[in-house]
């Protein structure tokens, strides 16, 4: 497999400056570029599969969120919010002039393109969100919550990829290998072991989410999600115990009407690893 370029950007926080890396696939010069933001607890190298596939027609460019992956941690874990992260995804966007843009982001990484798509004079061509909407069910925030920034340490890549895999079978299926490819980037050498490869204190300001703020920031979410008039699709598990099909229904309705795909099998979130999942998002980008 071809290995991507790591590379790095200076972004302003509060307390100065902090670095945010990114993973960059395809010729360095093509103006032609896909943004793909993972999810909460994940990091970039996640899309490695679309990354590949997409490379020969984008610069594909897979940012480690601040506080995740190889990017450096925040002083202050209050800025890990989503208005902090579209921030950050300001500055990369100046620094890769682009002419055209396109976006492939889940869970937290499909609300950061959400925010960013929102803007007035925002450069994004077409969106998509992997099992993320305006709406998310709080149980599943609650579930996230059991594990999110908790101590762990592993003796072995192997033990760290079935630890990983307790938690994330609403991925789907994956082959062993897949998973080992997915876990070996999660990880952080921990002196004879491993640790996970993000800040635990990003679950200092997720922990601060009550049903109430939850509400609020729905509120607001579909306020943006109905100003944009870009063409969008919305991917789904369909077993998602964070995206309802109730609320993938309304997103096809309002705002710009989204294109809904939906996974058998799956829950939270697919992969976009599989065939299929990897064909729905190329056959949507490459449409125009």
């Amino acid at each position: 497999m071809t290995e991507p370029r790591l590379k790095q950007v200076q972004c302003l926080d509060n307390r100065g400056l902090h670095r945010m890396a990114y993973w960059q696939w395809g010729d360095p010069s093509n103006r032609r570029v896909l943004i793909c933001v993972h999810g909460l607890s994940r990091q970039g190298r996640d899309f490695d599969t679309l990354a590949q596939a997409l490379s020969e027609t984008y610069r594909v460019v897979c940012p480690d969120v601040v506080g995740r992956g190889q990017s450096d941690w925040l002083a202050e874990p209050a800025g890990y919010t989503i208005p902090g992260y579209v921030a950050d995804m300001v500055t990369l966007l100046a620094r890769l002039d682009a002419e055209q843009l396109d976006w492939v982001g889940t869970s937290m990484g499909g609300l950061i393109g959400l925010g960013l798509a929102a803007l007035p004079g925002s450069p994004l061509r077409r969106l998509v969100l992997n099992d993320v909407g305006p709406a998310i069910e709080y149980s599943s925030l609650q579930r996230i919550g059991t594990y999110l920034g908790a101590p762990a340490h592993w003796a072995t890549v192997d033990e760290a990829a079935d630890a990983l895999w307790a938690i994330s079978q609403s991925f789907g299926p994956h082959s062993r290998e897949q998973w080992l490819a997915m876990t070996r980037p999660q990880l952080k050498p921990d002196g004879a072991g491993f640790k996970p490869h993000y800040d635990p204190a990003i679950a200092v300001p997720f922990r601060m989410i009550t049903p109430e703020l939850a509400r609020g920031g729905e509120a607001m979410l579909w306020h943006a999600y109905d100003q944009l008039r870009l063409p969008t699709l919305l991917l789904r598990g369909a077993d998602s115990d964070l995206l309802s099909h109730a609320t993938a229904l309304a997103m096809t309705q309002r705002g710009p009407r989204a294109q809904l795909v939906e996974f058998a099998g799956v829950g939270h979130a697919p992969t976009l690893i599989q065939p299929e999942q990897v064909r729905a998002v190329s056959e949507f980008l490459l449409a125009a």
